[in-house]
């Protein structure tokens, strides 16, 4: 006899499903645990700085979610196995991975560092491949059941306005995400486990604070179709859809959550 048909409130609901989030102690990566947690999700945050994770915890465990957190600098290839680990250590088994952990560098093609193309790649694309690769031995593919929901960025659908920014690896990094995301989810659906893409475009965040006081808020709103960048809540739906059984027949997806840039 077939299972009766769940609610939309119930594809949605994350009760008991755990997540592991890197890039997880503020901005957009702090935004979507916090969706996740909203829907009952145990989440562990991952990322550089304790005293930026200490402080997403306490906000977190103030709204009375479960949370916790892991201090790792993922462009270290030596740091991805204890993180996973730990990770694994307190919840069990790592139901949704959120691959957010990301960094910029600003400067023309022409004079742009090698140290500075190979520290973007390393954390923008080898630590996603990596704890992907980890999670999924050791976690995903064993229970035949995952969610991976990788961060790229509009950037990685196109090139830059001439007299914008002047990111070739950021860009590059994420256009192999968005096709990192396709192939993997190609590979690893047959275990039971959906793998898509968010690409946001402009929000406030640290990563954008340069861009945002060099071309303007304004100007930049005025790109968007919906003549406003990003917010605080904007990429929670997105996150929620990916992250639970709403999203369960959708893998190798990119869904841009730009205001519409990216569709004009």
């Amino acid at each position: 006899m077939k299972n009766s048909v769940r609610t939309s409130q119930q594809l949605f609901d994350l009760t008991g499903k755990t997540a592991l989030v890197t890039g997880g102690s503020r901005g957009l990566g702090l935004q979507m645990a916090e969706a996740l947690a909203e829907q009952g999700a145990k989440v562990v945050l991952s990322s550089r700085k304790q005293a930026d994770l200490d402080e997403a915890v306490a906000h977190l465990k103030a709204r009375g979610f479960e949370a916790s957190a892991i201090a790792a600098d993922l462009s270290d290839a030596n740091s991805i196995k204890p993180l996973v680990d730990e990770a694994l250590a307190r919840l069990g088994q790592i139901d949704i991975l959120i691959n957010n952990a990301g960094a910029t560098w600003g400067a023309p093609a022409e004079d742009y560092p090698v140290d500075a193309w190979d520290k973007v790649m390393n954390l923008n694309i080898r630590s996603i491949f990596m704890v992907s690769q980890e999670v999924g031995k050791r976690s995903m593919i064993p229970r035949k059941y995952g969610r991976i929901i990788n961060i790229a960025s509009i950037a990685g659908l196109a090139g830059n306005p001439p007299g914008t920014m002047q990111t070739i690896a950021y860009n590059t990094s994420k256009a192999a995400v968005i096709n990192f995301t396709r192939t993997l989810a190609g590979e690893w659906g047959r275990y039971g486990i959906t793998v898509n893409a968010i690409a946001p475009g402009f929000f406030p965040s640290k990563m954008t604070a340069g861009i945002l006081q060099h071309i303007g808020e304004e100007k930049l709103a005025k790109g968007s179709p919906l003549q406003r960048i990003g917010d605080d809540e904007d990429l929670k739906g997105a996150a929620l859809l990916f992250a639970s059984d709403a999203g369960k027949h959708i893998t190798g997806q990119t869904l841009a959550v730009d205001g519409g840039v990216s569709a004009v």
